[in-house]
């Protein structure tokens, strides 16, 4: 009676003696879990990199953007439009005993300039914003200190440079001390930020900060000095965000005389609504091309099913002489599911190893990231086990339902 252990190294020889046809079933298994191994990837990557991206920012922070503004043709331009922030209103936010759960503000106002130093120039970002806006970015120096509450106080012309900024502009010595011009004035920089490694990496690090009324009465002026392009709001903590959003939400209708929230000439996001929204996006992608891995799988199993009915076309009259013998059908079935198994098993082992090496060289050559799933890689391996026992069915119940004297009439 043939035992398990000898179907096994039965069906073992079998795929070793046609290696090239083993290959080829191989193949399309191999390329499915390949497939869903850096699907999987690139999906947790993106989440990974979201979430990493909305924590530089902080996750109890709220951004306040202005409303939208309309032309004199009646064309509406989109959200943060229209100058409808000042830089009154974030100051009423740190002032108000109506906002308790509010720990820090940071009026925030922009303009792409072009600065120099020296004979060198830099077209970068000039943000005019108050001290606490370290805080509520949880920004880190690398060099030097960043503005204080006295160069607010006294238009100080003094200026704190992202760290690609630092590079493009100083080529070599030390940037601290030395001055940077824009628009005639001379802007004495006190500090560098240390650098951040996300999406909004070139946004992040490449920027001129200076004090807001330094922004507002000696670079820009003019009539809307006073208006800033968001208000940063740092919660207590993430459990108070939610009071910290009604809060800054009532104060500022109250100040701009609004009765309806619904009508509020500014909006209001949390980090939570960014980072869902983005998992929405990631969420569909990594659907997409799980799709795409799922037909590849099954794909790689006709091809399973179509090896093993032409080994079983191949084998006729071995399978007659072995049921001569006395072989019941139970043990030419389990010999040719064992076959499609190791099939499925070999494929499934190497498409996991070569999608993990994958996911680890592509990240080199494109701006992607991917991540390693070991529970994708240990069910990968299951599901192309499944995917071989499954497609190896019919096969091997056609196997088994051979007449002995059928079989050996072929021979």
């Amino acid at each position: 009676m043939m035992t398990w252990r000898d179907s096994f190294f039965t069906a073992l020889e079998a795929v070793r003696t046609h290696r090239l046809r083993s290959v080829l079933t191989m193949l399309g298994i191999l390329i499915g879990i390949i497939a869903v191994i850096l699907s999987v990837g690139l999906g947790q990557g993106a989440q990974a990199q979201v979430q990493a991206d909305i924590n530089q920012l902080g996750t109890n922070v709220l951004v306040v953007s202005p409303g939208s503004s309309t032309s004199s043709t009646g064309s509406r331009g989109g959200f943060g439009t229209a100058s409808t922030l000042t830089f009154q209103n974030a100051q009423a936010l740190v002032k108000s005993p109506s906002a308790p759960d509010v720990e820090a503000v940071a009026p925030v106002t922009t303009a792409n300039v072009s600065v120099t130093f020296e004979t060198t120039n830099w077209t970068t970002q000039l943000l005019g914003t108050t001290p606490a806006w370290r805080t509520v970015r949880s920004r880190e120096l690398l060099a030097g200190r960043f503005i204080t509450d006295v160069d607010e106080a006294t238009a100080a012309t003094v200026a704190v440079i992202g760290p690609d900024t630092a590079t493009q502009l100083f080529t070599s010595g030390n940037p601290i001390g030395q001055s940077i011009t824009y628009n005639g004035t001379q802007l004495q920089v006190v500090g560098i930020l240390a650098a951040l490694s996300s999406n909004e990496a070139t946004a992040n690090n490449d920027l001129v900060i200076v004090p807001y009324s330094t922004y507002a009465q000696r670079l820009v002026g003019g009539t809307s000095r006073n208006a800033v392009s968001s208000i940063y709001v740092k919660a207590t903590s993430s459990s108070t965000l939610t009071g910290a959003y009604q809060e800054t939400q009532n104060l500022l209708l109250n100040l701009h005389g609004i009765t309806t929230p619904t009508s509020a000439d500014f909006s209001i996001a949390t980090q939570q609504s960014i980072l869902s929204a983005a998992n929405k996006v990631d969420t569909t992608m990594a659907l997409m091309l799980g799709g795409i891995a799922i037909i590849s799988l099954l794909v790689g199993g006709i091809g399973v099913m179509n090896i093993m009915l032409v080994s079983v076309t191949e084998r006729i009259p071995e399978i007659g002489l072995r049921k001569a013998l006395g072989a019941r059908p139970g043990v030419i079935r389990r010999q040719f599911l064992l076959e499609a198994s190791i099939l499925g098993l070999a494929g499934g082992v190497i498409g996991v190893g070569l999608g993990m090496v994958g996911a680890v060289v592509i990240p080199h050559f494109v701006a992607t990231q991917i991540e390693i799933s070991i529970p994708a890689a240990i069910a990968g391996v299951f599901v192309a086990i499944l995917i071989g026992i499954s497609f190896g069915v019919y096969p091997a119940t056609r196997a088994a339902r051979l007449a002995p004297i059928d079989a050996l009439r072929n021979e």
